[in-house]
């Protein structure tokens, strides 16, 4: 199933002021004054986000959540400023036309960006669609990303690029902590697995963070991607670290709510490329040697590790009522299916 843009829309859940909002954003987006209509997306379990109608065009925007917040989360300014910097780039990104640091005006932070029309496709087999086209346009546009001049375009300072998967973890171990998570055994072992397994440093790229199919907006007609959505935790590091996420839905099963896999599927009968066939056209592309297996398994391990993580802080919102989405409760459940397919991966090479 497809669905057109960002999601189903619904009304507005997470309620912010319409009347400030209107106020703020008339001269800075056209058409608002002339009447704006919001609507909620159902997605967005980080950031609430929202559709922005008006007799001139349609907009989206993104803000923070409202309440007590996980330090170094749902950082909306760091996604108008990427998007902002690739503009004109191979990676293709909605325009920013605006972005409202002063939490007076509805709350929390929150961005103004274009309307892309195009499809966004939740499950990864890509039913009724050529996919093995769109899995190579994909692939391709993450190698893009990942050859972008990132201190050409003013992003010196957008992280720290030493060590960043050893902060990563460091990082996604801490908000793991902070959730007060159940006990988890598989999540126990990786935290003290990956620190001593960290391979040595790749070439820095800007890093997308969250780089999935279903973030991406596709031509409705063709196997092209118009946008590349979601940038909250795009920073300068790995590129292996996001080819290894891509790749994620191959190792978990096709039945996980919200987070469709591969897993158990005929990859030959829905035309869909095997994992291995993406890695060698990331690589190709970016005439770039490939990771070794041991190397490549303690990444897709780090990537799974780091969606538990971030399932648990869902499920910690959940639990205070500030989640972004109403799905949230039903996403909390699946970190062990991800922390226990990251230490299956990882027991596998050591």
């Amino acid at each position: 199933m497809t669905e057109q843009v960002t999601g189903a829309v619904t009304a507005v859940r997470a309620a912010l002021d319409e009347v400030a909002l209107v106020t703020y954003l008339t001269g800075k987006v056209p058409g608002v004054e002339q009447g704006l209509k919001v609507r909620q997306f159902e997605g967005g379990q980080s950031n609430p986000t929202y559709l922005l109608d008006t007799p001139v065009a349609s907009y989206v925007l993104r803000k923070k959540p409202s309440g007590v917040l996980l330090a170094s989360a749902h950082m909306v300014e760091r996604e108008a400023r990427i998007m902002a910097a690739l503009r004109g780039s191979a990676v293709p990104v909605p325009e920013v036309l605006v972005f409202c640091e002063d939490p007076a005006v509805i709350g929390t932070a929150f961005f103004v960006m274009s309307y892309i029309q195009g499809r966004i496709v939740r499950d990864p087999v890509l039913p009724g669609m050529d996919a093995t086209a769109v899995y190579h346009a994909a692939v391709d546009a993450l190698a893009d990303l990942h050859d972008v001049d990132w201190a050409a375009r003013g992003l010196t300072d957008f992280g720290k690029p030493a060590q960043y998967v050893s902060r990563q973890i460091t990082r996604w171990s801490r908000q793991y902590h902070d959730a007060h998570p159940p006990e988890l055994p598989a999540m126990d072992w990786l935290l003290a697995w990956l620190p001593a397994h960290v391979p040595a440093e790749q070439p820095v790229s800007i890093a997308h963070g969250d780089f999935r199919i279903d973030n991406l907006v596709l031509d409705a007609n063709a196997p092209k991607v118009l946008a590349v959505l979601d940038w909250e935790l795009s920073t300068l590091g790995d590129p292996f670290t996001d080819l290894a996420y891509f790749c994620m839905p191959y190792h978990l099963p096709h039945d996980v709510p919200m987070l469709r896999g591969l897993a158990g599927k005929d990859l030959a009968a829905h035309r869909i490329p095997s994992e291995a066939e993406l890695v060698a056209r990331y690589c190709a592309k970016r005439t770039i040697s490939p990771p070794s297996p041991e190397v490549y398994a303690f990444y897709k391990a780090f990537g799974l590790f780091r969606m538990a993580a971030i399932l648990a802080g869902i499920r910690a919102r959940a639990e205070q009522g500030n989640a972004s989405s109403a799905n949230a409760a039903l996403l909390a459940k699946q970190v062990p299916t991800f922390a226990d397919t990251a230490r299956r991966i990882a027991e596998g090479v050591s």
